[in-house]
């Protein structure tokens, strides 16, 4: 089982147009205890974020008329454009990295690291329909240690892989998988425990495997330069 982002989402998304006051977006910020809202048209399209950090710039720069030393960089003198800026279209961050209802968690995840954000606006055909934040991505961790192992032994050992459960005795704690048993063939080890890595919910794996037949050795002779065939 993978879950999706629109499995997820938050639906009910606070929002702000790009005329909505620097006051208003904090009041909102506020009620709603949240970090950031989307900036977005009459048709619901995101044209920007706009960020605690974002509005902390006026307190950083709180003589935005005062003239730029020559030696800025373009980021402080965009920092400095935002800190005397009143409105959501002059605070915005307008690179926004979204991501598709039908996207996995594990891809919502790595595209917050990549980006280096908090969260992120599920987009579907243009418009927001969501957003996802690391707090709902982190849900796939509340899973049941029962449901884990269940899935482990039903859909990965015997539906993905085709080996009977019984070869294995498994157990898991708090998230953490402890895998012991036989599998049929030596190359078939690193596979089976990435399978297992990758199921919802799983912290950590202990790989206490062994094998029938070690095949490795034998792929090494077919291959080798100096065998004539």
């Amino acid at each position: 089982m993978h879950s999706l982002v629109k499995d997820l989402m938050t639906t009910t998304v606070v929002t702000v147009q790009p005329a909505t006051p620097f006051k208003e977006i904090v009041a909102r910020l506020m009620r709603h205890k949240i970090s950031a809202v989307p900036v977005v048209d009459h048709d619901q399209r995101v044209l920007g974020m706009v960020s605690e950090a974002d509005l902390l710039l006026k307190e950083e720069f709180p003589e935005p008329d005062k003239d730029i030393p020559l030696f800025w960089t373009k980021r402080a003198r965009l920092d400095r454009a935002k800190a005397a800026a009143a409105v959501a279209r002059d605070l915005m961050t307008v690179a926004v990295v979204s991501i598709a209802p039908e996207a996995t968690a594990a891809e919502a995840a790595r595209r917050m690291h990549t980006a280096g954000v908090k969260r992120l606006p599920v987009v579907e055909r243009g418009r927001l329909v969501g957003i996802v934040s690391r707090a709902d991505l982190l849900k796939v961790f509340g899973r049941s240690d029962a449901d884990i192992r269940r899935e482990i032994l039903q859909d990965v050992i015997l539906g993905e892989f085709m080996m009977a459960p019984s070869r294995f005795f498994l157990h898991v704690r708090d998230g953490v998988v402890v895998l012991q048993g036989r599998v049929e063939r030596r190359n078939l080890l690193p596979y089976l425990v990435r399978a297992v890595q990758g199921v919802e919910g799983v912290v950590r794996v202990e790989d206490r495997l062994t094998y029938d037949l070690d095949d490795q050795g034998a792929d090494r002779v077919m291959t080798s330069p100096w065998v004539r065939v």
